[in-house]
């Protein structure tokens, strides 16, 4: 451990070699009896085509050499297992084990698609009865889980707008995007066949009523709106927002990324929101990251449930079946019906709290959000001057006047065993460090990340090379990340010996 971290816990950093380096000449990891056949050539045997040759020095090593490598490479896998994940916006929370046993249960987990309606109904009613709970969660009419992620749920919602806007006669030509938006809402209007209109934030890092009123007119079919927004902060002027909306004829969708902060205290659609999408793999923790595979669930008030994806669920006496005979539907937007696995992972969350275990989650992810803010503020800028809700945004302005930026201090907190923040984003923030501890982290691990960043900040102030040159605790330190990204090298060389 380098001397300047000194006392501030860390999380086991391993600095391991390569097979190629811990090879010595003559060792081998298998024992085989001598042979009873004639010698072969590999090149014979399995043909010159089928033999690699471009691998000089294979390396020689024994079979516990062999598992001590690669055991201690799977510890370089961080997860939230292993300790706290701070990314803002994305809510990296802990997946609790009763939600794996549960999806694995070997009824569900071998359900194929397939399989007929009346071997189905166990499969058809986990998606009914999330789809309600959701709806109370949401304050929607009705709920698809069909879309298989955020963005995609996006996409799904602004097309359930466009569909009800040509049913009136007019899909419209814009959707409004705030500054501070996740970049996939002004891609899914595009895709969606939009133009986008950007509309500034406040001082406070929210959207201003009076220049939205300016921007909204009849060619707007919808704004696309995160509350908690991307700095962190709560559109306080919500219901007036989508009364501004509404009285022009337009859609209220809300991005419900950041819906961590809001399940059990405040519902969307008593805002006004007409629609919007949940990512079930951040709020209702199902597995996140790796690609997948998430889920990306879609509320609706009731005049927009007749365009949702078909088929939808119907029940016909005791029995559920599908609804394939939806004429105003936007059809599928994915095969089958969802990513079930996760669906089935999201209701065991929702069914194992209730509704005070959901209410208890948010104020404590609200609470752990707030601890940091109130530990940090002294030695980083807070973004905006607003209350924090689920996460908190930070500025690099002082450490940047003493030789530092964001992304050196998360390059540097990998030396102290921490995953690093979210790194300039939102945009709007200059030289963001955003973080997000989640409702999972107890104290004990909060403060160790607020020492850590307490400490860099010391660093920075007194020796802000050591942090540049961060981090030292890997076997690579600092990488050329343009040229690494433009120039990758994927095969390994041999260094002459």
């Amino acid at each position: 451990m380098a001397k300047s971290i000194g006392k501030v816990r860390s999380h086991l950093v391993q600095n391991e070699k390569l097979l190629f380096e811990l090879s010595t000449p003559g060792k081998v990891g298998y024992q085989l009896p001598a042979l009873d056949v004639p010698e072969v050539a590999p090149e014979k045997a399995l043909g010159g085509g089928q033999v690699r040759t471009e691998i000089e020095d294979f390396p020689e090593v024994s079979e516990v050499e062999v598992i001590r490598h690669f055991t201690r490479l799977s510890t370089w896998n961080y997860g939230i297992d292993l300790g706290l994940f701070p990314l803002g916006s994305c809510t990296m929370k802990y997946n609790p084990r009763i939600n794996e046993a549960v999806a694995r249960a070997e009824g569900l987990a071998w359900a194929h698609p397939y399989q007929p309606e009346s071997l189905s109904q166990g499969a058809m009613e986990i998606i009914a009865v999330l789809e309600r709970h959701l709806a109370e969660i949401f304050g929607h009419d009705a709920v698809t889980l069909q879309p298989a992620a955020g963005a995609h749920g996006e996409y799904t919602g602004i097309m359930l707008v466009r569909a009800y806007l040509e049913s009136q006669g007019n899909p419209r030509k814009k959707v409004i995007v705030p500054d501070s938006a996740h970049g996939t809402n002004p891609a899914t209007a595009i895709i969606a066949g939009y133009d986008v209109v950007t509309v500034k934030s406040n001082e406070h890092g929210m959207v201003d009523p009076a220049a939205l009123a300016m921007a909204v007119d009849e060619d707007v079919a919808a704004m696309m709106i995160t509350n908690p927004n991307t700095v962190g902060v709560f559109e306080e002027n919500i219901v007036k927002i989508c009364g501004i909306l509404h009285a022009k004829g337009a859609q209220a969708y809300m991005d419900g990324a950041n819906l961590n902060a809001l399940v059990g205290i405040a519902r969307p659609g008593d805002f006004g929101i007409d629609v919007l999408h949940s990512n079930l793999h951040k709020t209702f923790s199902t597995p996140h990251g790796g690609g997948g595979p998430g889920a990306g669930a879609v509320g609706v008030k009731a005049h927009l449930e007749p365009f949702l994806p078909e088929p939808r669920l119907k029940q016909a006496g005791e029995q559920w079946t599908w609804d394939y005979d939806r004429p105003q539907s936007i059809g599928r937007v994915r095969a089958y019906y969802g990513n079930f696995g996760v669906l089935v992972r999201a209701l065991a969350y929702i069914m194992a709290h209730g509704g005070p275990g959901l209410k208890n989650a948010t104020i404590d992810a609200l609470l752990n959000a707030n601890y940091i803010r109130a530990r940090l503020k002294d030695r980083f800028k807070i973004a905006y001057d607003a209350p924090s809700m689920h996460e908190c945004v930070f500025e690099d302005s002082v450490q940047e006047k003493q030789g530092a930026r964001t992304g050196d201090i998360a390059k540097r907190l990998i030396d102290y065993g921490f995953h690093p923040y979210t790194v300039s984003f939102p945009l709007i923030v200059h030289g963001a460090l955003m973080i997000e501890p989640t409702e999972t982290e107890p104290k004990a691990e909060l403060d160790a990340f607020c020492d850590a960043l307490l400490a860099i900040a010391s660093e920075v102030e007194s020796n802000p090379e050591t942090v540049k040159q961060a981090p030292e605790m890997t076997r690579t330190s600092r990488v050329d990340e343009v040229t690494a990204a433009r120039k990758p090298v994927v095969r390994w060389k041999p260094v002459p010996r």
